[in-house]
């Protein structure tokens, strides 16, 4: 019997614009947000070259991938039109493309339109926070472009999803129905590598992003790699009574217990420590 024929086989390969990204270990996507908004202040970029030189430092400190978005998903964050979020993210593709060919950037948007602009323009992979929801030509765009898809759960918008975590049936059941659904639709339109993401921070409340982290590893039955965004969220603050600019030890830790339940892709704003975080996992879990 072949792995792929068992149940514990995870697809560990995606195929970004003809180069193939293999993860055999867990890999790291820096986050550039280009954005006056973003809830961490200091990943707020301001102008193109700002974020040309955080890239290059990230890149240095060991990221797999980049990041780009021009829309603030925070809880209540303001409505952004879809041409300024256009005008935000090209420029920074274009510009990051130019300066390192070899990096992987993916594209932090729910607009088909952004996604494909971006895609065009350079970015290899779509992150799509409403798993489809709020665009019905996401999917199909996905599929015409032939990039990975990043499937989040969410629900609600980001202006309203804080009210949106009622889970009648069970959180972690609900989502496994969610992703279940959406990858049948992703594949029907012709998406070959899929990522799940569960979300943190989602319509989900504190205690309910503790209860997807402990049972993370139910997720691997989809047999997708997973990645985690947890990066200094309220979850890792919140609990030890600091902001997000102290939330540097719980995001640590957090990514830890993370690793350890089956992630394959740490979102983060902090490279280096999410490099060395995935070091010292992998040492404990093959030594």
């Amino acid at each position: 019997m072949k792995a792929k024929d068992t149940p514990f086989y995870k697809k560990i390969t995606l195929n970004c614009g003809g180069r193939i990204v293999l993860l055999q270990q867990p890999a790291v996507m820096g986050i550039l947000n280009f954005t006056p908004d973003s809830f961490y202040a200091n990943s707020r970029m301001q102008s193109v070259e700002q974020a040309v030189a955080q890239a290059g430092k990230m890149l240095n400190e060991g990221a797999t991938f980049l990041d780009i978005g021009g829309y603030s998903t925070r809880p209540g964050a303001p409505e952004v039109t879809e041409q300024e979020e256009l005008n935000r993210v090209i420029p920074i593709i274009e510009a990051l493309s130019k300066a390192y060919p070899e990096a992987l950037l993916s594209i932090d948007t729910f607009r088909a339109r952004v996604a494909e602009a971006a895609v065009r323009h350079g970015a290899h992979l779509i992150n799509d926070v409403s798993g489809g929801t709020l665009d019905q030509d996401m999917f199909a765009t996905a599929g015409r472009l032939q990039v990975p898809y990043l499937l989040m759960h969410m629900r609600g918008t980001p202006q309203d999803m804080a009210s949106q975590n009622q889970y009648p049936n069970g959180l972690v059941e609900e989502m496994v129905s969610f992703f279940a659904e959406r990858v049948a639709q992703l594949r029907a339109l012709g998406v070959k590598d899929i990522l799940l993401d569960p979300g943190f921070g989602f319509a989900k409340d504190i205690d309910q992003n503790y209860q997807v982290l402990r049972r993370l590893k139910e997720l691997e039955m989809f047999g997708l790699p997973l990645l985690i965004g947890l990066s200094r969220k309220s979850m890792t603050y919140k609990p030890l009574k600091v902001g997000p600019e102290e939330a540097l030890t719980g995001t640590i830790v957090a990514n830890t217990l993370a690793l350890l339940n089956g992630a394959d892709i740490l979102r983060v704003h902090d490279v280096k420590e999410a490099v060395h975080t995935i070091k010292i996992a992998k040492k404990m879990l093959t030594a």
